[in-house]
């Protein structure tokens, strides 16, 4: 059997970061999905897809996403269920996020990115390797690694 869900979408507000009796953390989040097709006005539409993701995972994401940001998900889809305070059952169907991805740049290290990259075209100085181009910086340390760390 295979239970996967892979989405594309945009936080509709910050995610809720909650911590479990144990510790785990938690945060769930609305991701808007838009439909690849409009409807009969031509207007596209959209889904909002509950997602829940645990642990450090939920910390890191809580941490670096708003609502609006674009991100991708990935992970298994899960309906659970419980008796409310009216004592209805309530059924939530759901994405647990096992993966994910920032689909779009942070812009504080957008800004620090292009502040190291002035910093350093100050203070680089140009150096001949003997082909006319710029010495890297590299550290003098040699990098020991035997064969059997190779990947092929």
């Amino acid at each position: 059997m295979i239970n996967r869900g892979v989405l594309t979408g945009r936080l509709t507000k910050n995610p809720e970061v909650r911590y479990t009796q144990a510790g785990a953390a938690n945060a769930t989040f609305t991701l808007a999905v838009n439909r690849p097709f409009t409807n009969q006005h031509g207007e596209h539409e959209a889904d909002f897809i509950n997602c829940v993701i645990w642990r450090k995972a939920a910390e890191t994401f809580a941490n670096f996403t708003h609502k609006g940001s674009l991100v991708g998900v990935e992970g298994r889809i899960q309906t659970r269920n419980y008796e409310n305070q009216q004592g209805a059952h309530v059924y939530v169907t759901e994405l647990v996020v096992e993966n994910f991805s920032f689909l779009e740049p942070n812009p504080n290290s957008v800004n620090r990115t292009q502040q190291n990259n002035n910093r350093g075209a100050q203070s680089q100085r140009p150096t001949n390797n003997g082909y006319g181009g710029k010495q890297p910086d590299i550290n003098d340390e040699a990098i020991d690694i035997s064969d059997a760390d190779l990947p092929f």
